[in-house]
């Protein structure tokens, strides 16, 4: 089982409309990436929301990044997730820039895809009907696939063209593309993804005994692929949740028994209209109850025991990551809530990098780079269109890599 964070420029109350303490807030966000990557773990995925006031100004999530990149040497970096509407921006950029990005990160890149989670987002690029970018997403993820292989690419879809043959550029790093990933919700999307051959993304809004039904249909599906979206298949199901780890375990408990812990989820109900909302359907400016007020410590110990919030000594939380681990879960990811402070972030960071990812994590390598070394060439050939047999070049400058005779 491996393990990661979830960055999605969360900024609560006033600072969110303070541009100092905005910059703040977003450079706190890369300093815990760069903080995990000293401390075992391996994925830090970067939310792409926009307008979505407090919850997310994490806007573009390939701009950070790129600063993130030159700062870490081993953890992975992912969109969590790059909706592909064309109707928020042509196709041929998703591709140029995730190529882009895996030749920054030299294939530390990961590319989590979607449809996009809210009509207030989408609506800001003039899309009125979220109920179409399910079929823009069919028609452009295979795409962006051929796009990275072929070095005459053209197509005429129902959603967008490419109508003359272009090199889009630049190829991926490598032998082959980054792993590809889906963001999930319900047990359709999940067999969906597993039969594509790419890893599912999933917000864990439900008990964990509920979530085996999803994994199931899942691996189900992944065991005998309908047909690859790309040249080789990423079998991974990842779950976010949130974690409090502490060496103190009264601490802990009491970050978890604040009311502010549960202010985020008043803005997931408030702006994800097109998932369900949370069990107690508190929704901004509703604010969020305290476990005190619903039974206290008791009620806390059943919300652990579900499997909705880790939380204790890292011994504590190694158990609670085992139920886990037990429905199949192949990577748990934790978001950054409003309950801690940044060096209380930075503190379980450390202590849940060094004692616990070790108890389940013994693997130096990614599975993502396991699969993506598997990969066995191209899916797509190299021209689509033919060549001139007497195109040849005759010179080159002084500063061309490889001479004419390569």
């Amino acid at each position: 089982m491996e393990f990661g964070l979830f960055l999605n420029g969360f900024i609560p109350g006033m600072a969110a409309h303070d541009r100092s303490c905005e910059h703040l807030a977003l450079k706190r966000e890369m300093d815990l990436a760069i903080k995990a990557d000293k401390h075992n773990w391996k994925y830090v995925w970067f939310g792409e929301h926009h307008s979505l006031t407090e919850y997310s100004h994490m806007s573009a999530p390939e701009v950070v990044m790129g600063y993130v990149a030159a700062k870490t040497e081993r953890i992975h970096l992912g969109t969590g997730i790059n909706s592909l509407s064309p109707r928020k921006e042509h196709p041929v950029r998703f591709a140029e820039r995730a190529a882009m990005l895996d030749h920054i990160t030299e294939g530390r890149f990961e590319w989590g895809t979607g449809r996009g989670a809210g009509s207030h987002e989408v609506a800001s690029f003039n899309i009125m009907d979220t109920a179409s970018t399910k079929a823009e997403w069919d028609e452009v993820a295979p795409e962006v696939v051929r796009m990275w292989e072929q070095y005459d690419y053209s197509f005429h879809g129902e959603h967008f063209t490419v109508p003359t043959p272009h090199n889009i550029l630049p190829k991926p790093y490598g032998h082959s593309h980054p792993p590809i990933w889906m963001a999930c919700g319900n047990p359709s999307s999940f067999a969906k993804a597993g039969s594509l051959g790419i890893g599912a993304i999933a917000f864990n809004f439900e008990p964990i005994f509920e979530l085996k039904g999803r994994i199931d249909s899942y691996k189900e599906a992944a065991a005998n692929p309908v047909q690859l979206l790309g040249d080789y298949q990423n079998n991974n199901v990842m779950m976010t949740n949130t974690v409090i780890c502490l060496n103190d375990r009264k601490r802990a408990r009491e970050i978890a028994m604040h009311a502010g812990l549960g202010y985020l989820v008043t803005l997931v109900n408030l702006y994800h209209d097109t998932m369900p909302k949370s069990m107690d359907e508190r929704t901004w400016p509703t604010p969020p109850i305290a476990f005190s007020e619903l039974g206290g410590e008791e009620i806390l110990d059943e919300i652990i025991k579900a499997g909705l919030l880790l939380c204790g000594t890292p011994d504590e939380v190694c158990e609670q990551v085992a139920a886990y681990q037990s429905v199949g879960c192949d990577q748990l990811v934790f978001g950054m809530t409003g309950g801690m402070s940044f060096d209380e972030h930075l503190e379980m960071i450390e202590i849940f990098g060094d004692k616990v990812v070790p108890e389940f994590d013994t693997n130096p390598e990614h599975s993502t780079a396991v699969y993506r070394r598997g990969a066995q060439g191209p899916k797509y050939p190299s021209h689509s269109h033919p060549v001139p047999a007497d195109l040849k070049h005759t010179v080159l400058p002084p500063n061309a890599i490889l001479p004419l005779e390569s």
